[in-house]
């Protein structure tokens, strides 16, 4: 229930917002507008305003399939026009006027979005800090220098190949490929949450570009920098594997046993609630998915684990036990377990900027996403990125409701993203989308002629097939995502 209210909330707030901002272009330039519809298909409600706006007689309307909307203007190609009404039709209107009127729809989005994150930033979320768990064995991470229980200060943009030169007396500089460390000041952007940093090194990741992290060494002491090669990784999806080839996936979860279950491998060997993991086999354990990833190894050959002893701290002292995980199937691969809970919770902070600070985060969020999602489109289109990338309103739909559940900031959040990618995908060339229709008002521009009613049957067609294989390639991605996630 919550799944499906979160989106049909998102879906009639962009939607309104996206066909306002057309509206309101168009009243703004004296072109008369004959109906504002949100949604398609039958109509299940219909009003007129009591006191419209001068010139104005627009029905509003609410239809039952809300996967879209549109504003019908006065227009001489959809019908005819009284001659007291031409100066106010769409077509008559000047060619500036009637490329800001298609333009406002998309630009309303990404106004929305900026609006959006800036309110995610003034409400405040309790997020993770930027505390890091162990690195993935072999991971860029772990080359880097980074071992876990690290928290990342900042980051910055990597310039040149490695470390500046002439650093002074004392910086350390280790290099391996273009991975490094040293006590430096490249790092310059702070880092407020795990959140934020999962984002910079995904978006470093994407774009190519190394990333230098400022990170306080755990149990304190002079924090360093060091170098993550993102550029060597060639990423082209963003997804949880992409985190795992950079080595940092979660924030740093100290590695206590909660819940036991009884007679399991974890009972039997007398493990308990609150025993705090110090060592496995000889191996210091840093953090919950540290061992989690330990324990899932042990059932990987599918014959049964030999025991390893554990080092725990319990009650302030040290105790010894022997544990021998079982062996399990998770989505027909073998994995150990050991019948019990594994890792606290992370330490969380309340992030929260105030109102000048939040407009300026929602402004540069609201840039780097639309950035963002180009350039992942542009690869798509040429080959270099998968077309998993693209997803649907299945996938949608979930995200809406995950994210309503973690509270309000976090739902803002999502609203944005999803307005912003509207805003984009409206701006592509595509015939069918406002785009497209940008594409011919610049032709007229350049040529001083519009486009031929010929040519533009033929562009709306190639338009309606590109669109409807991009809805039929989301679809089958967002099926997928739920057959293998169930």
């Amino acid at each position: 229930m919550l799944t499906a209210f979160a989106f049909l909330v998102a879906l009639g707030l962009l939607i309104t917002v996206h066909e306002y901002g057309h509206y309101r272009a168009a009243i703004a330039f004296d072109v008369k507008v004959l109906r504002f519809s949100v949604g398609f298909g039958p109509v299940l409600r219909r009003w007129k305003p009591r006191n419209p706006r001068p010139g104005q007689d627009t029905e509003f309307t609410l239809c039952a399939l809300p996967l879209g909307g549109y504003v019908r203007m006065l227009d001489e190609r959809e019908g005819a026009v009284d001659s007291s009404e031409l100066n106010r039709a769409f077509n008559r209107a000047p060619l500036r006027a009637r490329f800001l009127i298609v333009a406002a729809g998309p630009l309303a989005n990404l106004a929305l979005a900026v609006l959006l994150y800036a309110a995610a930033a003034w409400v405040g979320q309790e997020s993770p800090r930027a505390l890091l768990s162990a690195p993935v064995a072999g991971s860029l991470a772990e080359r880097a220098g980074l071992v876990g229980g690290e928290e990342v200060l900042a980051t910055g943009t990597a310039d040149g190949e490695g470390p500046r030169q002439g650093q002074a007396q004392g910086q350390e500089d280790r290099t391996e490929g273009r991975s490094g460390y040293r006590t430096g000041a490249i790092a310059s952007d702070p880092v407020d949450s795990f959140d934020e940093l999962r984002w910079r090194l995904m978006r470093a990741a994407i774009e190519g570009d190394d990333l230098w992290l400022q990170v306080a060494p755990a149990g304190g002491g002079a924090s360093r920098e060091l170098r993550l090669p993102l550029s060597q990784l060639g990423a082209s999806d963003a997804d949880a594997s992409l985190l795992r080839r950079i080595g940092i996936v979660s924030p740093l979860s100290q590695p206590v046993i909660g819940r036991v279950v009884p007679e399991g491998a974890a009972d039997r060997a007398g493990l308990q609630v609150g025993d705090r993991v110090l060592a496995v086999g000889g191996q210091a354990v840093v953090d919950g998915q540290q061992l989690r990833e330990w324990i899932r190894r042990q059932g990987a050959e599918g014959a049964p684990p030999a025991a390893a002893p554990w080092r725990i701290e319990r009650a302030g002292r040290e105790v010894e036990l022997s544990v021998r995980p079982e062996v399990a199937q998770e989505r027909g691969l073998s994995i150990g377990r050991v019948g019990a809970h594994v890792g606290a919770p992370p330490e969380m902070a309340l992030v929260r900027q105030g109102p000048w600070e939040g407009l300026v985060a929602g402004a540069q969020r609201t840039w780097e996403v639309s950035v963002l999602s180009l350039r992942m489109l542009g690869r798509m289109v040429v080959g270099e990125a998968s077309l998993s990338n693209l997803s649907g309103p299945l996938t949608i739909a979930d995200y809406a409701g995950r994210s309503a559940s973690q509270g309000l900031a976090q739902y803002l959040v999502f609203l944005a993203m999803v307005s912003v990618s509207l805003g984009v995908l409206n701006l592509l060339p595509l015939p069918v989308l406002d785009g497209g229709h940008l594409m011919y008002y610049l032709w007229e521009m350049v040529t001083g002629r519009g486009v031929s009613d010929a040519w533009m049957e033929r562009l709306q067609r190639a338009g309606v097939a590109i669109l409807l294989a991009m809805m039929a390639i989301a679809l089958f991605n967002d099926l997928t995502r739920l057959l293998n996630n169930p």
